[in-house]
């Protein structure tokens, strides 16, 4: 096992997830696939798409902490950095959206390999306080840089036309822009956990000194894994700032790096679906208590600890590990 944080109960559900009835699976990705479709004609779409866009933000956080082990306290740079740089080229360069957000994924790459290479010489809490820390300097960086906006940020950003062709000031057309795009990111999260790399990824997880004696390099695989979650983290932040039409602070604080802890903790980490329920969950109690007098973190905050209580793997995790040991159950019985 890794020294410092880890989290051995990921093991179960996401071996388990890998199981299954294949036609019960093409059953429900079809099922999925029509409600996502439908999804924009009965519910507010700028709802929807921001819950895809923290789904895929926390499905790529789960990336580095479900599968690799890793904690990381900074992934808000990532997100933040990647809605500032597609803000910005959009809208002072004029370049089309998905220009834009490609050039925001760039930028989370590149920030991804720097805090990468420096905070993987650690372990643990140690590793978790130097993503932490570099995140800060990233959120300064944001406030004082003269093409950031400082605490205005950048506003009104286009969402002009996707390949010069469809307009995206349409709610729908930009409501499908965004979910191919979530579709695309858990696919690429998907490919990458079930690959010879994401193998090695959960071997690392689960004992770092065995794969490194089989001869890995455990810290060029950390590394990799660390660049492809923060990329897809930028893609997630850049299509939200095409969503909402500006990018600011917010994006880039260490409470936002908070609540996509939040959301993976309390899907399930290790499993594909769990960040995106935790994703949907949060952003919907954040809507529903936007207009009451509730403080609406402490009443995040008090969900999330009764669902650590009754849910200790997570919502879909706690779902595998019941069916696995229903399985197993029914094996030796049998």
């Amino acid at each position: 096992m890794t020294p410092g944080i880890t989290l051995d109960r990921t093991a179960a559900p996401a071996a388990d997830e890998r199981g299954g009835s294949r036609p019960l699976k093409l059953v429900l990705l079809v099922a999925a696939l029509g409600l996502l479709s439908a999804a924009p004609f009965f519910f507010y779409p700028i709802f929807l798409m921001k819950i895809l866009c923290f789904a895929l933000f926390a499905a790529a956080f789960n990336l580095l902490l479900g599968y690799t082990g890793l904690l990381s306290f900074g992934h808000a740079a990532f997100f933040g950095g990647a809605a500032y740089v597609t803000a910005y080229t959009v809208k002072e360069w004029g370049v089309t959206p998905e220009i834009g957000v490609l050039f925001g994924v760039l930028a989370a790459a590149g920030l991804g390999l720097v805090i990468g290479a420096l905070a993987i010489r650690r372990q643990g809490i140690y590793f978790a306080m130097i993503t932490l820390a570099l995140s800060q300097m990233v959120f300064f960086a944001c406030l004082q840089a003269p093409f950031t906006g400082g605490e205005d940020g950048l506003q009104g950003v286009p969402r002009g036309r996707f390949l010069g062709l469809v307009d995206l000031s349409d709610p729908i057309a930009m409501y499908f822009f965004v979910a191919g795009v979530f579709l695309f990111g858990l696919f690429a999260v998907y490919r990458i956990v079930h690959s010879p790399f994401g193998t090695i990824l959960r071997s690392i997880r689960e004992n770092e000194t065995r794969a490194t004696s089989l001869g890995y390099s455990v810290a060029a695989y950390k590394l990799g894994a660390f660049v492809m979650s923060a990329a897809l983290a930028g893609l997630a932040g850049g299509v939200k700032a095409l969503v909402f039409q500006f990018a600011t602070l917010t994006d880039v604080t260490w409470q936002m790096s908070g609540e996509v802890i939040l959301m993976t903790l309390l899907g399930g980490i290790g499993t594909m679906l769990g960040p995106v329920v935790g994703a949907g969950l949060v952003v919907a109690i954040q809507n529903s208590l936007a207009t009451s007098a509730f403080p609406v973190t402490v009443i995040t905050g008090l969900i999330f600890m009764v669902c650590v209580l009754l849910f200790r793997r997570g919502i879909i995790g706690e779902i595998l590990a019941s069916r696995l040991g229903r399985r197993l159950g029914g094996s030796n019985g049998g």
